[in-house]
């Protein structure tokens, strides 16, 4: 299982149920990083969606508690022994954890590698992903070079679970 994410410089993602920022060539980057494979998410990224509309292409799974919500367009997990069968499906190499905070929170330890979007400033966030750069567990093994979008820098680099592979031994 692998997470992708866009991050401010205080590893801030959201705020009031929106992106921080929205940056074209980030959006064509977790397309095609997701296109073809298995997306999970909470309920709150979900109804964030354009239309409140699964993303085209891939198998969508929510990861949500609320036991009122349903919607026959996605897989609905209610735990995450629920979720982990359902996986059991798919190889994991095709699953992408894209949010929200909690959901990231909860499954980041079973994540191999994590895609990061650094952009490289700060915002007003109400939603936060945890450090990579401050937990030992993560390494950076590639960082691109910084480009530019409306006057904001950014760069996708990525990091590799150091930890993941004893959990399973």
């Amino acid at each position: 299982m692998k997470a992708i994410v866009a991050v401010d410089l205080n590893w801030g993602i959201g705020c009031g149920g929106n992106l921080l920022q929205r940056i074209p060539k980030d959006m064509k980057y977790f397309r095609q990083m997701t296109l073809g494979k298995v997306v999970i998410m909470g309920r709150e990224t979900f109804e964030s969606l354009p239309g409140q509309e699964p993303l085209k292409d891939r198998i969508n799974i929510m990861l949500s508690k609320n036991k009122r919500f349903s919607n026959k367009r996605v897989t609905i997990c209610r735990s995450l022994e629920e979720l982990f069968y359902e996986l059991e499906k798919y190889n994991s190499d095709d699953v992408f954890v894209i949010g929200g905070e909690l959901v990231y929170t909860q499954l980041l330890p079973f994540c191999t590698e994590v895609y990061v979007t650094k952009i490289e400033n700060t915002y007003v966030a109400d939603k936060h992903f945890p450090n990579l750069d401050q937990d030992q567990t993560w390494r950076l093994i590639s960082a691109g070079n910084l480009q530019t979008y409306n006057n904001i820098q950014y760069k996708f680099v990525k990091y590799v679970n150091e930890k993941v592979g004893e959990m399973f031994e």
